[in-house]
């Protein structure tokens, strides 16, 4: 059985071209202050498990939010569907910010 894995920012600055990034945040967060990681594709925490099922589960995921809660659930939820790599970025991007890291 596979377990939901965890990252810093930095983990996933270096992975993010190689891994699905999906923020599970709402659209007004997305394009809100925080801003979003280049590659993530937005997908709302109450869309995800509906928008999962066409998702290839052996592809590597992370998942990003605003502080690490919301997609954490995600992750456990696509952890509990079958999805192999799942990976959860601590701090979401509170964290991803105060890295300094790259926004859109």
């Amino acid at each position: 059985m596979s377990t939901l894995k965890l990252a810093t920012p930095n983990d996933v600055d270096r992975l993010r071209t190689s891994f699905r990034v999906v923020d599970v945040r709402e659209p007004v967060e997305f394009t809100g202050e925080l801003g979003h990681i280049a590659e993530a594709e937005l997908v709302p925490l109450g869309t995800v498990m509906d928008a999962a099922a066409s998702w290839d589960k052996s592809a590597p995921i992370i998942l990003v939010c605003r502080s690490g809660a919301r997609s954490g659930r995600a992750g456990e939820a696509l952890v509990a569907m079958g999805f192999e790599h799942v990976t959860n970025m601590v701090g979401g991007m509170i964290a991803w910010n105060q890295d300094g890291l790259p926004t859109v």
